[in-house]
């Protein structure tokens, strides 16, 4: 199983293979992104075929575009995933946009906040599944199993302090779930544009 946090050397050379067609790049890249591609379109859009749809959409550009990255801009993973927010968000819009004029309910601004609610929780889900194990791991036992920083300390062998500084900071990460930007969605990521 690869590991989450794929190390930049990594990234540029798979934008290196991605540009010579190597189409086992392509499968390596899938199998690596293709849970975290598909999770993030699912928590966007709420529906297992449009996720599927947007899962292909993405490795499609992914391999028609590979120059698109810049690895200078930051890790791979970030782009797919920024990638797969804006295909998604896109597709948001334009499902409840063509649902909204069939029936008339509902105003262009429920739609926007549609839109920025499901845009925060996929965030907020790409946050979670970044961040290194141990933090992550706090969060869990404390939000999962209602465990307090001193059960949470026990739980994981550690300090009541470091059980502190890591709920901290893990909740400091996820909060930044809500700054993504006018029109909910993350901040543009090299050439995912």
């Amino acid at each position: 199983m690869a590991t989450q946090d794929a190390p930049p050397r990594w990234d540029r050379k798979m934008q290196q293979r991605l540009s010579r067609g190597e189409a086992a790049a392509l499968g390596e890249l899938y199998d690596r992104f293709a849970s975290l591609v598909h999770g993030l379109a699912h928590r966007v859009l709420g529906d297992e075929r449009a996720a599927d749809g947007i899962t292909r959409e993405v490795f499609a550009h992914v391999w028609e575009n590979p120059d698109a990255y810049d690895p200078k801009q930051g890790p791979l993973r970030s782009w797919v995933a920024t990638l797969t927010h804006r295909l998604a968000v896109q597709r948001l819009r334009a499902t409840e946009t063509a649902a909204l004029a069939r029936t008339g309910d509902g105003t262009a601004e429920e739609l926007e906040r549609k839109v920025r609610s499901a845009s925060v929780a996929a965030r907020a889900d790409y946050i979670v599944t970044s961040m290194p194990t141990p933090l992550r791991t706090a969060l869990e036992l404390a939000y999962f199993q209602r465990r307090d920083y001193r059960q949470a300390a026990v739980d994981l062998g550690v300090t009541e302090d470091e059980a502190r500084r890591r709920l901290r900071l893990g909740l400091q990460l996820l909060s930044t779930a809500h700054d993504a930007g006018p029109g909910g969605t993350p901040p543009e990521h090299g050439g995912a544009r």
